[in-house]
């Protein structure tokens, strides 16, 4: 199987590639995840920011985290489509929106977080379920 793999927005003004696969993948409970999404949960794919080629313009909206780091998420200004984020923690990755994906069997969950603010409607359903971010290794 191919390292390299491809997504972009709804309306194709912005694309991206990656050369190398997720190094991670999670869904995320937090308020700004699911207002950002619109739904229960943002899910994302942790990416080297040295393995990823965007084409096309992307807008950013910067927030800082409970964490006190800034999240800065990454939009097509033409269609509105989630494309990638950053934070300010994690330098050198880029965790990309599994929604974005041309090919969305590459998103394979290795757990959730901020399961404790995960609505009812919407409860977390992959293991596992860290009730806040986990401390990194």
């Amino acid at each position: 199987m191919s390292d390299e793999f491809t997504g972009g927005c709804l309306c194709g003004a912005v694309r991206y590639n990656s050369t190398e696969q997720p190094v991670m993948a999670a869904d995320c409970y937090c308020e700004d995840c699911r207002k950002a999404s619109g739904t229960s949960h943002g899910s994302h794919v942790g990416i080297s920011e040295s393995a990823v080629t965007v084409t096309g313009t992307l807008q950013s909206f910067d927030k800082p985290a409970d964490s006190g780091n800034v999240v800065s998420r990454s939009f097509c200004p033409t269609c509105g489509s989630a494309i990638l984020s950053t934070n300010s923690g994690v330098p050198g990755m880029v965790f990309v929106r599994a929604s974005s994906l041309d090919d969305p069997e590459i998103f394979k969950p290795m757990m959730s977080v901020y399961g404790s603010r995960a609505p009812s409607w919407g409860s977390p359903r992959h293991e596992p379920v860290f009730s806040e971010m986990p401390p990194r290794p």
